[in-house]
């Protein structure tokens, strides 16, 4: 494999992934991190971007692996450093929605192709970036594959069935552990779908947040994974009150979201090993493997 230069434009092949996960020592990202270390055909680098709020200079992610941490203020110092070092990777991102932009920014003028995993940001502003920097990249609100799944059916109801709830009203619970700011990628992303169904219109700020622990050990999420879950509850009623409809998922723990990052990895290295370039993908593409 031969040494990489940002100035060439576009993605260079990679015969084994090679990634850098940005967001340490973030919950998701340590889980993506672990699980990414233990897969065979993906390289993990001891490098992360993190927050300007953390004043740790490395982090213990396994026994035996341990990341250097460098804060915001640092990044656009410290990233081409580790680009000159370590191109051809992937970054993975799962930081905080205020440093998505940035982020995205920082990837795209380094011809880094990333997994976006972390909610928030300017999507088109993103996609716009990308296509401009001629890489490619995976931006999803979601990185479970069940859950995308999910959502894409829904999306072809929408399609497929437009206005097949008029009239019904709709009710969004999502519960998520108390550190989430934002709300669900995936819940926001299941407002436009329902919209289409023709249901009474429904906004992002009508969806209820829960985040208090207390009111989710009465929900029933076990103690354990109150620090770490997503639980989403669509309900939609009848005009009249006698029909209601029910859609419900519950993740415990983040084990299925580091499943799909590496799911997501793994098609994001094809991709670049064909030469594509300018294109965001979604985790709907890396099920269909298109």
């Amino acid at each position: 494999m031969g040494p990489y230069k940002p100035e060439q434009g576009g993605c260079k092949s990679m015969e084994k992934a090679k990634v850098m996960v940005n967001g340490l020592p973030g919950n998701m990202a340590t889980v993506v991190a672990r699980y990414l270390l233990w897969q065979n055909d993906i390289t993990v680098l001891p490098q992360s971007l993190t927050g300007p709020e953390i004043d740790m200079i490395s982090f213990q992610v396994t026994d035996k692996d341990s990341f250097f941490l460098f804060q915001q203020g640092k990044h656009v110092e410290i990233f081409p450093r580790i680009v000159s070092a370590h191109a051809p990777f992937i970054a993975v991102d799962f930081t905080s929605p205020a440093a998505v932009v940035l982020n995205a920014r920082l990837y795209c003028e380094h011809k880094v192709p990333f997994v976006m995993g972390t909610t928030g940001g300017d999507r088109d502003l993103l996609a716009d970036m990308v296509a401009k920097a001629g890489i490619c990249a995976i931006i999803a609100p979601n990185m479970s594959k069940e859950i995308v799944g999910f959502t894409a059916m829904m999306q072809h109801m929408a399609i497929n069935f437009s206005k097949i709830f008029a009239g019904y009203t709709l009710r969004i619970t999502e519960s998520h552990q108390a550190g989430k700011a934002d709300t669900s990628g995936t819940a926001r992303a299941m407002i436009g779908f329902f919209n289409a169904m023709g249901i009474v219109p429904f906004e992002e700020k009508q969806i209820k947040k829960i985040r208090d622990p207390k009111t989710q050990e009465v929900m029933g999420v076990p103690k354990q994974n109150l620090g770490g879950h997503g639980w989403h509850t669509y309900e939609l009623v009848s005009p009249d009150g006698n029909v209601m409809f029910c859609f419900t998922h519950n993740v415990n723990g983040r084990g299925v979201y580091a499943e799909g990052v590496a799911a997501a990895v793994r098609f994001l290295a094809k991709k670049v090993g064909e030469g594509v370039n300018g294109q965001v993908f979604s985790m709907i593409d890396v099920l269909k493997g298109v």
